[in-house]
């Protein structure tokens, strides 16, 4: 027993050398892709099988402590009577990456570049049973530990029918696990029941009807046992049922490698076809249809269709479904941003707005009241972006995360986050990210490692702070209406698509797949919900709040000195000469990095007016905005990435940020200018 980090392992944890390989099998339509792509990883392996056009999925999977390799197989009606491509899914799970004497004539590349299962994944369809068992049967005679996904629960609830999972695991001494894939449902046991059975490494073989129970044996007696595992490496089992089907692979293999061996087993067979009423293979065959429709008959039965669920039924509905999922994470979406926009606006206006107007009086002239009056401003930014923004947002997405519904939404908006190299746990750290990018970062930073942690903190600086949102409705609000809004937001999420699609493309392969846990509904605790609370937002204290004030010290005393007119000439080429913006904006730009919305007010500082319309038109209002919303982040982000990431690639962020926004403005005004000239 290991001690480490005060957890206690009452077993080796199964990763590197000793992770568990697991197949997954099903039927076409038994919903076994779907499973495969709940849990993936953002970058999974597809290739043929080996001498096939049959392609496979394979990636590696977390699942607690322990690790599998989970490979997908192509879909597979049955082990009997497989030819040409059909017969790839069932080399795998014979051979693996290890070829048999019987397949060495087939080019020295082995079947699979994988080991063969440990485990194996049945998926099948609650609504469907009959069909499904019958692969059942066949899949329990390869040997290998068998965990049965009794998937599409949902659809089966729908058409009345009540399934015991727990009689079914008992008739067929196997480990099956009711999921509902699509919804998330039911995976993390899966998993976990299939790693325990990897350990066990125990498969019972299903039961023999008494009257094929003397014709099995009188047929493995005429099998040449030691010749034939030397040969062809198959669980005898199953190569008894593959003779007895006259499976045309065996013959063709027997015929090649064994011919002596032919004639004694023909007539075996013979004799034994006297002794039934029909083919041997026929009658297995018939046997396995009857034993999977007498155990479907068993453990199955209709009720009439419930009127109505209860609530927790109804929000699954919402939250988990593949299309309405999307349309509950939006109004998650939308909660969050009434949040940004209404109460925090209002919690601002009672605490720094007030801040701001009591200190506007102290205009100090001497050095010394200068640093005074740069501390007091820090501070009061801080108080800014704590008080009205952060807390309420943390706050309400850590309430999300422990009422189990952030968790739902990951689990919707997985597949579209592996798009950009992440998971769908992200979701929360983005969604902060729309109150402060500080908060988001540090979250992303505690549930991601890696690869993944750097392209998540890369790609949070561009979504768009309460900060930066407050100066596009401001300014694009008044000046540029609704459309104008829509299509400065609608840019910000197409640029985080297409930089995260490029940043996933050209990092290192990323990390294993998750398998995300869909917690039941709870109620928040106080305690859990404050400390949870203070965790995410505590850095703000201990790491951004010198930098507030240092920065607001040094842009103070720049200010002081009479540096503003050198600002301004140093940033022409960019402000004037690459923007077509007045140069007095140089300083607004500058000051953005100690907090954005400072820009605002000394936009109008600079150009001396409220009414900006005056002094840009609707091209330079919105190249600016576009400029604004993407260039640096302010010094509070800058630090937590310094911590999160590292320096350099804190100062490559900022590099990509500088750059996005230079080119993303510069494109823009260009855009707009023809666009003005051709209407003229």
């Amino acid at each position: 027993m290991n001690h480490s980090a005060n957890l206690t392992f009452h077993e080796t944890p199964l990763r590197g050398e000793h992770a568990v390989n697991i197949a997954l099998v099903g039927i076409p339509n038994s919903g076994k892709s779907t499973l495969f792509e709940a849990v993936s990883s953002t970058q999974p392996t597809e290739a043929p099988l080996t001498g096939s056009q049959q392609l496979y999925r394979q990636c590696m999977v977390s699942v607690g402590l322990d690790e599998a390799c989970l490979i997908d197989l192509p879909s597979i009606q049955s082990l009997h009577h497989r030819q040409g491509d059909e017969l790839v899914t069932l080399k795998y799970l014979l051979w693996g990456d290890q070829r048999p004497l019987v397949s060495r004539h087939e080019g020295p590349q082995p079947p699979a570049p994988y080991a063969a299962p440990d485990v194996i994944i049945q998926v099948v369809d609650a609504t469907a049973l009959e069909h499904h068992l019958e692969l059942t049967q066949e899949l329990s005679l390869l040997g290998r530990p068998l965990v049965i996904a009794l998937n599409h629960m949902d659809e089966a609830q729908a058409k009345g029918l009540v399934i015991d999972a727990q009689q079914l695991q008992q008739r067929l001494g196997v480990a099956v696990i009711a999921t509902t894939a699509k919804m998330g449902q039911g995976i993390t046991e899966l998993f976990k029941r299939t790693i325990q059975q990897a350990r066990h490494n125990s498969c019972p073989l299903p039961p023999t009807a008494s009257h094929l129970q003397q014709p099995l044996q009188q047929l493995s007696s005429a099998l040449p046992h030691q010749a034939l595992q030397h040969a062809f490496h198959i669980p005898l089992p199953l190569l008894l049922n593959l003779v007895a089907a006259d499976d045309a692979f065996i013959q063709q293999e027997l015929n090649t490698h064994l011919p002596e061996s032919l004639a004694p087993i023909q007539q075996r067979l013979t004799d034994i076809a006297s002794t039934l009423p029909r083919h041997f293979g026929e009658e297995l065959h018939a046997e396995r249809h009857h034993q999977a429709a007498l155990l479907a008959e068993a453990i199955c039965h209709r009720r009439e269709q419930p009127r109505w669920h209860n609530w927790r039924w109804q929000l699954d509905r919402l939250f988990l479904h593949p299309h309405w999922g999307l349309l509950g994470s939006l109004l998650v979406f939308a909660g969050v941003l009434f949040v940004v926009f209404e109460i925090s606006a209002w919690l601002d206006s009672i605490s720094a707005a007030k801040l701001i107007e009591l200190s506007a009086s102290w205009q100090p002239s001497s050095t010394a009241g200068i640093i005074a009056r740069a501390v007091v401003d820090g501070l009061i930014g801080l108080i800014g972006i704590v008080i009205p923004y952060m807390l309420p947002l943390v706050l309400l997405l850590v309430s999300l995360e422990q009422s189990g519904i952030m968790h739902r939404i990951a689990f919707v908006m997985d597949r579209g986050f592996h798009k950009i190299g992440l998971h769908g746990g992200i979701s929360l750290s983005f969604l902060l990210g729309l109150g402060c990018n500080v908060p988001a970062i540090t979250t992303a930073a505690a549930s991601t490692s890696g690869r993944e942690r750097l392209i998540a903190s890369l790609l949070i600086t561009f979504v768009p702070c309460s900060a930066r949102s407050a100066i596009i409705l401001a300014l694009a609000g008044k000046y540029l209406g609704g459309l104008g809004i829509f299509a400065i937001f609608l840019l910000t999420l197409i640029v985080i698509a297409v930089m995260g699609h490029v940043l996933s493309r050209h990092l290192p392969k990323g990390g294993p797949g998750q398998v995300q846990e869909i917690p039941p509904y709870a109620l928040p605790k106080i305690r859990s919900l404050l400390h949870t609370t203070w965790l995410r937002t505590r850095d703000v204290l201990t790491i951004v709040t010198p930098l507030l004030v240092i920065g607001s010290i040094i842009l103070a005393l720049l200010s002081h000195v009479g540096a503003d007119q050198w600002i301004n000439w140093l940033l022409t080429p960019i402000t004037h000469w690459w923007l077509g913006l007045p140069i007095v904006l140089g300083v607004p730009i500058l000051f953005g990095i100690l907090r954005k919305e400072l820009s605002l007010l000394m936009i109008y500082q600079a150009l001396g007016s409220y009414e900006i319309g005056q002094y840009l038109d609707w091209v330079q209002i919105s190249t600016f905005l576009i400029f604004l919303t993407f260039y640096i982040p302010c010094v509070s982000t800058f630090a937590i990435m310094f911590k999160v990431i590292g320096l350099r690639h804190a100062l490559f962020s900022i590099a990509l940020s500088v750059g996005a926004a230079l080119v993303l403005s510069g494109v823009v005004r260009i855009v707009l200018e023809g666009i003005r000239w051709m209407t003229g």
